[in-house]
């Protein structure tokens, strides 16, 4: 029998990383002379990876009356642009969130593997994990550009599964957006909602429970294993 495997998004579910992203938003608007954003907006532009979140950055500062030069601009030069300002401070202000490392330590003790499965970066969300001396606790790290698809795809989903040797009916995904619970609909998991994270409350419809907390994650994640 294949172990059981809790997959974990990363920004809103591990990691409160929204002080580092708005911060390396409002300094890509600044590069374009384009107006600013706050951490409110941004906290709604997060989870769907890199190129659309640095689209919505751009289509706020368009509705800000810039919207002649936002069209000038080359949407995948700005994603590079994005990276190149994130990258270095991607854990400057960056926080996990209260109970994370306590609630992993848990969940291997208990014979989970886990792993990760976001839409940042591969390169990224591994150098965010050494950060914090969380890598040794995960068997694999899918990122937005590790397969051929993304989340709310199940294909990302399922090719960490793949990758951390486990199988659908053993996971449990615990995700606070909506791609992260879609795409555990579409790979034929249950999905544990990440209450204290960026989504809102009312996507615990679509999962099959949810959690406040981190601390609460262990117990949640096993019943849905039952």
């Amino acid at each position: 029998m294949k172990q059981k495997l809790a997959v974990f998004d990363m920004d809103g579910t591990l990691l409160d990383s929204l002080p580092d992203l708005a911060e390396s938003g409002r300094a890509l608007l600044a590069s374009y002379n384009l107006p600013s954003v706050t951490d409110t907006q941004v906290r709604g532009m997060i989870g769907n990876g890199v190129p659309l979140l640095v689209e919505r950055l751009l289509a706020a500062a368009a509705a800000q009356g810039a919207k002649q030069q936002v069209e000038q601009i080359d949407h995948a030069e700005a994603c590079h642009r994005f990276m190149a300002l994130y990258t270095p401070r991607a854990t400057q202000l960056s926080r996990l969130f209260p109970g994370t490392e306590e609630a992993l330590h848990t969940m291997r003790a208990q014979g989970w593997r886990l792993a990760v499965c976001t839409n940042k970066p591969e390169v990224a969300a591994l150098a965010i994990l050494e950060r914090f001396n969380l890598f040794p606790l995960f068997a694999c790290v899918g990122g937005g550009d590790s397969f051929v698809a993304r989340k709310p795809d199940p294909r990302h989903l399922l090719g960490t599964i793949e990758k951390a040797q486990s199988a659908p009916e053993h996971t449990v995904m615990i995700g606070d957006m909506a791609p992260d619970l879609l795409a555990a609909q579409g790979a034929g998991c249950p999905a544990l909602f990440a209450a204290w994270g960026y989504g809102d409350p009312t996507l615990a419809d679509l999962a099959q429970a949810q959690a406040v907390s981190m601390a609460e994650v262990p117990d949640c994640a096993a019943r849905l294993l039952a």
